[in-house]
């Protein structure tokens, strides 16, 4: 059964992430925080994957997540190296991105985004010892990546990428898990609300006194990132309605169905898009050139989901499909055939099935 509240959170977040990267609209960091929610919700997904699969879910998780990125270092890898990339072990890292897979040039800029891949990748790792010490300790285990990034913050000492962004998104991670638990809906409205209160104050406190390179962009600012994010997702999250077995559009079907190509692509777009315009003389800032080149990524990354979306069904176990989403064509009854009596020979069948 689809939750469509969170397949909305999802599709928000999946489209906010192309505009902020389009635009560069700092406030939309702060409006939402895409990556924040996005990170919650995969570690709820990750939660329920552990309860039905145990340690499978890891596996299960990988199969679904690697193979877009395959497709898309299928044309990155052998295009880097012909502009020259130094061919050596670490090219692995396009197969299991362990760490940052290696870019040179273009490849540097138009494929950053991979990095959510990478912590994602460590996230699933994790998850099958995290998930049993965070319902045993919760609270403790909670605010484990957010004492840790307020150390680093603080201390001011350089640490690895990967060490700063367990940090950073821990904390979201593991508020997905409380959300599949429960433990969120249980809150007490004015816990909730007392809670989140803190949190964005904090977080606005510190983000108004630290501001980064480009403002109040969330980005350069990670420990107000991370505390005015918990708040974000713990209203989001704590007020979740329950889920319903109704179909969810056409249109959030298609963009949960092909999130991570959208992803992917998008940044290679962008950076393609603007350094043909700028090269050809366009304006690329201001209303005129966001709203040109806006436009045509939109209808690039669409190009980009019919060519290559589907490896995300194959990844899925779900049958290929161009554009997810249409209703699936099904076999009409025959007027002269009731449905009820085809529904009781379904029965039946059924029935007998089992009795043999």
């Amino acid at each position: 059964m689809r939750n469509r509240y969170l397949d909305l959170l999802r599709a928000v977040a999946t489209v906010r992430v192309v505009v902020y990267h389009a635009t560069g609209w700092a406030a939309l960091t702060v409006v939402f925080p895409a990556m924040s929610v996005m990170f919650a919700l995969a570690g709820s997904l990750m939660a329920a994957s552990i309860d039905r699969s145990g340690p499978l879910a890891v596996e299960r998780r990988l199969r679904r997540l690697l193979p877009s990125l395959w497709v898309l270092a299928l044309v990155a890898v052998p295009s880097m190296l012909l502009t020259g990339l130094a061919w050596d072990w670490t090219v692995l890292y396009w197969a299991f991105p362990l760490q940052d897979p290696p870019a040179n040039g273009w490849g540097s800029m138009a494929l950053s985004a991979t990095w959510y891949l990478r912590d994602f990748l460590w996230f699933v790792l994790l998850s099958p010892v995290a998930l049993p010490l965070f319902r045993r300790m919760p609270r403790a285990v909670l605010a484990v990546p957010y004492a840790a990034l307020a150390i680093i913050t603080l201390a001011g000492t350089p640490v690895h990428p990967i060490v700063r962004d367990m940090a950073l998104y821990g904390g979201a991670w593991l508020l997905g898990f409380a959300h599949h638990d429960g433990m969120l809906r249980r809150l007490s409205r004015r816990t909730l609300v007392a809670a989140a209160g803190s949190l964005a104050a904090a977080g606005a406190a510190w983000i108004v006194t630290h501001p980064g390179p480009r403002g109040y962009d969330l980005n350069d600012v990670p420990l107000g990132n991370a505390l005015w994010s918990a708040a974000f997702v713990l209203v989001v999250l704590g007020c979740a309605p329950v889920a319903t077995a109704a179909r969810p559009g056409r249109l959030l079907t298609l963009l949960n169905a092909r999130a991570l190509t959208i992803y992917l692509w998008h940044v290679p777009v962008i950076v393609a898009v603007t350094k043909l315009g700028e090269a050809h003389g366009l304006p690329t800032r201001g209303w005129v050139g966001i709203g040109w080149r806006l436009t045509v990524v939109v209808a690039l990354v669409a190009l980009a989901v019919l060519l290559v979306g589907w490896v995300e069904d194959v990844a899925a176990d779900r049958p290929p499909r161009l554009i997810p989403g249409r209703p699936p064509r099904s076999a009409p009854v025959s007027p002269a055939v009731p449905r009820t009596a085809v529904a009781a020979g379904n029965v039946r069948s059924v029935a007998e099935t089992l009795r043999t």
